[in-house]
């Protein structure tokens, strides 16, 4: 079995602080919600692979009476994604620890869980949002959009899922700190950012979260439209007077309008490595003691690192929407 060292706190400890680590970053883990995810185990190798199995062909074939027809192959696509390691590392001295009022190793495990997820997901995104298959809310280019997001420009979104035969999400990793699953209400989902929120809700047949009755929302979900429940976080940021001229546009300065990249997500349409279960993050916490390059023990440390991974599995089954924002 393999050995992990956790600095100075013991595993059943390191388990604890894992714990701990990611109750702040929950709700910065959306993207962690959605793909399929596969939990890292130990002694694995830096590439993970993801499998598809491809759909049979659906061309009418008639049978003739007793005669067996010909078989067919399954066939298979593997996606691979090499890992790297991400972390973070907070130093705390021997005088802090011992005259500070607050319990700063607390203090720095919330802050350096909120890092992790922030971390991870940004990363994530940045591979997501490099998929070829796009909209835009006007034009044929990043810098025609200066226009807002419309029920007509979802439904597009959606029409090219359907016709992909991208299926709706079914189930979800869990928004615990432990890996799990569960089943939830079929629907596609669209990840924004909050400057997006207010033109989300006037788009007609908007229901907020609060009026879903029977169905329960996520963390961070403002409502839906149709079959399209949408989710927000700040780490969907926007590309900077990188659209046509902004007008009554959101613009972070300058005379362009900021584009905002939406993403329509059906089931399967990227994988990840969860930021959650055995394995997945290791926390190190490091008291001061002596050493050669610490002889007066006046250093200590509180730590993560984590091997991650993102990659796209279906370009088809996953749509970027470009749009601007109403100031």
């Amino acid at each position: 079995m393999a050995t992990v060292s956790y600095g100075d706190i013991s595993p059943r400890t390191a388990a604890y602080a894992e714990k701990e680590l990611l109750k702040r970053g929950l709700p910065y883990l959306v993207i962690e919600k959605f793909g399929q995810a596969k939990s890292l185990p130990s002694n694995s190798s830096k590439v993970e692979k993801f499998r598809r199995y491809n759909a049979l062909s659906n061309t009418p074939a008639t049978l003739t009476e007793g005669v067996t027809p010909a078989s067919q192959a399954l066939s298979v696509t593997d996606v691979t994604a090499t890992l790297s390691q991400y972390g973070g590392l907070v130093q705390i001295s021997d005088v802090i620890l011992d005259t500070h009022e607050d319990n700063t190793l607390n203090e720095a495990i919330n802050l350096l869980g909120e890092q992790a997820a922030q971390m991870i997901e940004k990363m994530r995104f940045g591979v997501l949002k490099a998929g070829t298959n796009v909209l835009y809310a006007n034009g044929t280019v990043r810098t025609d959009v200066n226009t807002v997001l419309t029920t007509a420009i979802q439904r597009k979104a959606v029409r090219a899922l359907k016709r992909q035969n991208a299926r709706q999400i079914t189930s979800i990793v869990r928004s615990t700190a432990a890996y799990q699953t569960e089943n939830v209400a079929p629907g596609y989902v669209a990840l924004i950012h909050p400057d997006l929120e207010g033109d989300v809700r006037l788009m007609t047949g908007f229901t907020p979260a609060e009026r879903y009755g029977s169905i329960s929302p996520w963390e961070n979900e403002i409502g839906k439209v149709d079959d399209v429940r949408y989710v927000s976080s700040t780490i969907f940021e926007p590309w900077a007077n990188g659209g046509g001229a902004k007008g009554t546009m959101l613009s972070t300065g300058g005379a362009l309008a900021d584009v905002y990249p939406i993403l329509f997500l059906g089931r399967d349409a990227y994988g990840i490595i969860a930021l959650k279960g055995q394995y997945a993050l290791t926390p190190m916490v490091v008291n001061p003691k002596p050493s050669d390059s610490d002889p007066l023990a006046q250093r200590g440390s509180v730590s993560w690192k984590a091997m991650q991974t993102a990659v796209i599995l279906n370009d088809a089954f996953m749509v970027r929407v470009e749009v601007a924002a109403t100031a």
